[in-house]
């Protein structure tokens, strides 16, 4: 049986390659406005950069990270020996720890300075079922704003998102906004307290994962998809009716932002996100069809203490995240389907083999002018030549034959026009040429009117 991808990954193939391509340079574009610049952080990090910074507790840490290991720390370790700190590694399982990490590590934000934004795009890592929408590597977009910590940042960001969202073609009636606030160190061990003595009283009626969590980080248990779960914590006390001022201020002036943006949004005291380093400002968006259970699309938050965490000064931070793969399935909801990516604007077709030195010369002019040129590599007769043509999708064939090569024409097919024209051969390279020159890839149709 020949080899497969690992469970929970999967290959991009051309198609939806260019469209992941695609898809980051649409982001780049539109962040950009918002003053956002890229940053690419290794794959793996220190292991205890995860720890500390997500949370020991959190499910991601405890249950889902892949671990890396050297060949030689692999042996250390069967032996009976230790492994430095330095040398435990995890795949990044998501992207905010390791942005502020290299935020931290090389001072981006120092005493005084404008905040640091910033955008990443590539995979992440996380041992889950595999299931539609969930994988084990799987790719997302994300922004990371810190030493900011005016709520006006938190509302740019969300309505950046969204304004995404739009660009690519998600309907934005088919999504909801939901928001929320989970406090901070001032309120929020008082409303952990509260939240764990409700459970308490309900302990016969939770699943053995929020018990655990009762004891551990009680908020998680308003993410359980257990319907009991669910159920009990309906009733649990609100993180909205435990805000201290500052807290409800912020939170006020967020909704107040998004609101004067024209983006209708959902309160949902229950949302708290799966990371311990969240604080203040939450908020996530989710597909309303299509998805099923699997239906959230993108999400973040504050986490104002996440880069004391790693080892930095205190510096506020928001960013969130998306992810390609449940973007796609909302689009292919919304009654989208990917582009192909196969695109050619010219081939070159041989009559016979005498010809085929000058096609490969051709093809070449017609790459350097900028246009997409191909060519048969296979022998084909020229019937063939002209249905691969057709397969790529080429806007015009250009025919070279021994009768029209020794007298300098080459023959011009539109393809969608289905009419033919002679062009001098010299002339069409001089063309091709004033094409690369003026430094644009030129349209088909431009350089075929100046030859006219």
């Amino acid at each position: 049986m020949a080899l497969q991808a690992p469970e929970g990954t999967k290959d991009l193939l051309p198609d939806e390659a260019v469209y992941w391509t695609r898809f980051k340079a649409i982001a780049t574009e539109i962040f950009g406005r918002y003053g956002y610049l890229p940053i690419e952080t290794p794959v793996f990090e220190q292991t205890e950069l995860f720890v500390r910074g997500i949370g020991e507790a959190t499910d991601v840490v405890s249950k889902e990270m892949f671990t890396a290991i050297s060949g030689e720390n692999l042996k250390k370790l069967l032996d009976g020996g230790t492994v430095k700190a330095k040398s435990r590694l995890s795949l990044r399982p998501e992207g905010t720890a390791g942005v502020v990490r290299a935020v931290v590590q090389h001072d981006l934000v120092p005493q005084g300075a404008a905040p640091a934004k910033l955008l990443y795009a590539g995979p992440m890592f996380r041992a889950e079922r595999p299931q539609k929408g969930r994988q084990r590597q799987f790719n997302q977009v994300g922004i990371e704003c810190l030493g900011a910590e005016e709520p006006s940042v938190d509302a740019e960001g969300i309505i950046m998102l969204m304004r995404f969202y739009a660009a690519i073609g998600i309907p934005v009636e088919a999504t909801r906004l939901l928001v929320n606030s989970m406090g901070c160190d001032v309120c929020r061990p008082a409303y952990r307290d509260a939240v764990k003595a409700f459970m308490d009283t309900h302990t016969d009626e939770l699943c053995d994962e929020c018990k655990r969590r009762a004891e551990t980080n009680p908020l998680r248990a308003f993410d359980c998809k257990n319907p009991g779960c669910a159920a009990v914590m309906e009733g649990a006390p609100k993180i909205t009716d435990h805000l201290c001022d500052d807290c409800r201020e912020h939170y006020e002036a967020v909704k107040t932002y998004l609101t004067g943006a024209g983006l209708v949004f959902v309160e949902d005291p229950t949302l708290v996100r799966g990371l311990d380093y969240y604080t203040r400002t939450v908020f996530e968006v989710q597909v309303t069809e299509g998805m099923g259970s699997q239906n959230a699309i993108g999400g973040g938050g504050r986490y104002d203490k996440l880069a004391e965490e790693v080892g930095g000064r205190p510096t506020p931070g928001f960013g969130w995240a998306l992810g390609y793969e449940r973007c796609v399935l909302a689009l292919e909801a919304a009654g989208h389907t990917l582009p192909a990516a196969q695109r050619c604007d010219v081939f070159v077709a041989c009559v016979d083999d005498s010809v085929r030195a000058e096609a490969f010369s051709l093809v070449q002019a017609l790459r350097d002018g900028g246009l997409v040129g191909e060519m048969d590599h296979q022998r084909r007769s020229l019937k063939s030549q002209f249905k691969l043509a057709d397969k790529l999708g080429a806007h015009a064939v250009v025919v070279l034959g021994p009768d029209e090569l020794a007298a300098g024409q080459v023959k011009v097919r539109d393809m969608q026009a289905h009419d033919e024209q002679m062009a001098d051969l010299a002339a069409l390279k001089t063309q091709l040429a004033a094409c690369a020159v003026e430094g644009g890839a030129a349209a088909l149709k431009d350089v075929l009117a100046r030859l006219a």
